[in-house]
């Protein structure tokens, strides 16, 4: 059985705005009028620097305190992982869990993920595409979820200061991790998942 043409070898091109498929000799849509492109223009030089930006974040996200605490004239600061032993260690085990997954299991994931597959369409690898793509997609819809470690210190500075003589303060380290979690969205948004399969057209 043959297989279906390619949209190269049709001479289309998908709007990266609409989703409409354009004949690849229109320099714009014709619905949305954006400007058309057979790949995302620099896919990988932008993703390489968006995912090492986020990386170089991720190094005083962690060193640096998340929040500063003054319970009762007890004052203390935490980084991310102090925070997760305390809660660990004070028996809220979930919300030690949540913030784990959140900050540290899930963007290390996506540098993980996002790095195999910028070395691999670099290398017009064949291995695995089907896989990869599916990668590609679960990065994306769990790269929203990375947010959970800022709304959680949110909320817990929102309850404390119901407290009379009790103050959470944000510190520099929450603002890093924020940078780490934009900047690894925005490296996913950057990636075009087409190049994975590039690969297999060549060869075709």
């Amino acid at each position: 059985m043959s297989r279906p043409p390619y949209a190269s070898e049709m001479n289309l091109a998908l709007c990266h705005t609409c989703g409409q498929a354009c004949p690849l000799a229109d320099a714009s849509c014709s619905r949305c009028d954006a400007r058309l492109h057979r790949r995302k223009p620099d896919s990988l030089a932008r993703t390489w620097a968006l995912l090492l930006a986020s990386m170089i974040c991720y190094i005083p996200a962690n060193l640096m305190p998340v929040m500063y605490t003054d319970i009762f004239g007890s004052g203390s600061e935490n980084t991310i992982f102090s925070g997760i032993m305390e809660f660990w260690q004070a028996g809220e085990w979930d919300l030690a869990l949540l913030i784990f997954i959140a900050s540290v299991a899930v963007p290390c994931m996506k540098f993980l993920v996002l790095g195999m597959l910028l070395i691999t369409c670099q290398r017009r690898s064949r291995w695995a595409m089907r896989e990869r793509s599916k990668l590609y997609r679960l990065i994306e819809v769990v790269g929203y979820w990375s947010m959970l470690d800022v709304l959680v210190v949110a909320l817990i500075a929102a309850l404390v200061q119901f407290r009379s003589l009790s103050t959470i303060d944000p510190r520099m380290g929450i603002l890093f991790f924020g940078l780490v979690v934009v900047l690894t969205m925005f490296a996913a948004m950057s990636f075009d998942p087409r190049l994975i399969w590039d690969a297999e057209v060549e060869n075709a």
